[in-house]
Order: structure tokens, then C-alpha cells, then sequence
């Protein structure tokens, strides 16, 4: 199996496939630059990479992933890489690439997520990222949301067997809607920028892991030059 790098790096034994991973991160955290590099840890380790942009442009995530040293359009003519561009539909765009979603609506994203199950069988070779899935609730009251994620989306991730990577911002949310995704999610990841020391910290640790044993305790992370996410010993 593909690795997962950070996640990985805490856990006693690799995560199976069709794990579903929560990530809640701060804005001030460096979570989409994480997501760039586990993603990419997964590419170079021989998986494939389903990356949904729903805050940054797809060719912003291209140059993401060409300073992390990954040949982005080699992965992409052989469909080991989708980036579906969601960010597009959030300025009221039309998308030029190939894969994207033209609405936000949540019957429109139930609709369409249909119809990929339909056309595609198990994926146990693909990591799924979202890399912020709070941008859907900017078009959607909780409960119409909500009630797409845990009837079409969760199940769709499962039954393909895909493990998924799907993150929410901290403190935009009701409890109700925090409670209703942990519990439907195998894990819980936290990113944060740690304020009350000088100079600031960003921080990550893994919550909570059904079935998983993990080392739960803040670690501070480091940045490289190219803006890879690496554990600090």
C-alpha cells in the first residue's frame, strides 16, 4: 500500500485502505500545505491522488505539487492525479479542466457523485483529498449538507474502498455538525498554529483512531523551503 506521510509517521502499523480521515484545522495552520505533501507522499510512494480545490486555484495546487518535486503532468496523462477544480464554482466560473464540479448545490453534488459511483468500481489505490470541505456549507444550510455527506458522500468513499482525507475549519461549524463528521469518520487529525508561544508553532496531532493504536501528542511541524510539512523531532 501508498504511505500517508505525517499521519503515517505516528501510527503503529500502516492505515487500511478505505480509512476515513477527518482533518479540523485552524486558518492560521499550515493545513493545505500538509495536504499538498501527504498527497504527494502518496504519488511518489506508487499510489494515485483524487484532490479536490476547493480554496486555491487547480493550477495553484499544479505549483504545490511541482515544488514538492512531483511531475504533476506525467501523473496526470496517466491518471494517477484528478484534481477536480471546485474552486471555479465558488466565484460563480466555469471550469476549464476536466474534472470539476459547475455547482456547489448539494443536490447537484448528491447527483454527481452518483454518477461516478456508478461509472467506477473499488479505488483502493487512491487517497482522496479535501481540502476544505467547509467551502460546501458556504451553498448549503447544515442539515441539507449534512444529510449529502453522511448518504452520498462517506458511503461512496467506503464502498470504493478509497481512504479519504477530508478537512473542516475550526469554530465555522454547529456542534451538531462537528459531532454528526467525527462520528461518521475513523479518525480525527487537528492542525493549529500555536499562539501563546513566541514565536508562534504550528502544530498537528492525531485525536482520536478507531482500531489504530497512535502517539496522540502535540507535535510541532516543520516547513521546508519548498513548503513541505515534515514532523520535528
Amino acid at each position: 500500500m501508498p504511505r500517508i506521510p505525517l499521519i503515517e509517521d505516528l501510527t503503529t502499523r500502516p492505515i487500511a485502505a478505505g480509512t476515513m480521515l477527518l482533518v479540523e484545522f485552524t486558518g492560521a495552520s499550515q493545513w493545505y500545505n500538509a495536504a499538498l505533501t501527504i498527497a504527494s507522499g502518496w504519488l511518489k510512494s506508487g499510489g494515485k491522488v483524487s484532490y479536490s480545490a476547493t480554496v486555491q486555484s487547480p493550477d495553484d495546487v499544479r505549483t504545490g505539487f511541482q515544488r514538492l518535486g512531483v511531475k504533476y503532468h506525467e501523473y496526470e496523462i496517466e491518471d494517477k492525479l484528478r484534481i477536480w477544480d471546485l474552486y471555479s464554482a465558488t466565484l460563480g466560473m466555469k471550469s476549464h479542466e476536466k474534472f470539476a464540479y459547475d455547482s456547489l448545490k448539494a443536490a447537484d453534488l448528491s447527483l454527481r457523485t452518483a454518477r461516478e459511483d456508478m461509472r467506477e468500481g473499488p479505488q483502493q489505490e487512491w487517497l482522496r483529498v479535501i481540502e476544505n470541505s467547509s467551502t460546501l456549507f458556504r451553498f448549503n444550510d447544515e442539515k441539507t449538507m449534512m444529510e449529502v455527506e453522511l448518504s452520498r458522500f462517506i458511503p461512496s468513499f467506503r464502498s470504493r474502498k478509497s481512504t479519504a482525507i477530508r478537512a473542516i475549519m475550526r469554530d465555522v461549524h454547529s456542534n451538531w455538525v462537528l459531532q454528526q463528521l467525527e462520528g461518521a469518520h475513523d479518525a480525527i487529525i487537528d492542525f493549529k498554529l500555536d499562539e501563546t508561544t513566541d514565536p508562534a508553532q504550528n502544530m498537528f496531532r492525531i485525536r482520536s483512531f478507531r482500531n489504530v493504536r497512535f502517539d496522540g501528542r502535540w507535535r510541532k511541524v516543520g516547513i521546508g523551503e519548498n513548503f513541505e510539512i515534515t514532523l520535528e523531532k
